[in-house]
């Protein structure tokens, strides 16, 4: 066999600074974490639930901060008084009234 010829130490030192670069990028990263996570799906499967439950909350309070904005603002423009727009935006809210009250038009 021949002789293998011993690394230098500036190379030692470059390379145990290399390493430990990656080591800090994978822990940065949380790979052990996420191998973890993989090895119990219940984990999982509860995480994914509970984070559609929170979006789902999110949406319907968001939807509703928006159309009850939306609703607002065409009781403003409605009250303005304008021909063609201000008719057509009394139908709306009329419609959304009647709907709220929860009887049919």
């Amino acid at each position: 066999m021949p002789e293998q010829k011993k690394p230098e130490p500036d190379v030692m030192t470059a390379m145990n600074e290399r390493l430990i670069k990656i080591a800090d990028q994978m822990e940065k990263t949380q790979i052990a974490d996420y191998v973890m996570l993989l090895n119990r799906p219940r984990k999982i499967i509860f995480t994914n639930l509970y984070a559609g439950i929170a979006r789902g909350v999110g949406i319907a309070i968001g939807f509703t901060v928006f159309a009850a904005t939306i609703l607002y603002v065409l009781r403003m423009l409605g009250a303005l008084n304008l021909p063609i727009i201000g008719d057509f935006i009394a139908d709306i809210v009329k419609i959304v009234q009647v709907q709220l009250e929860g009887r049919a038009f």
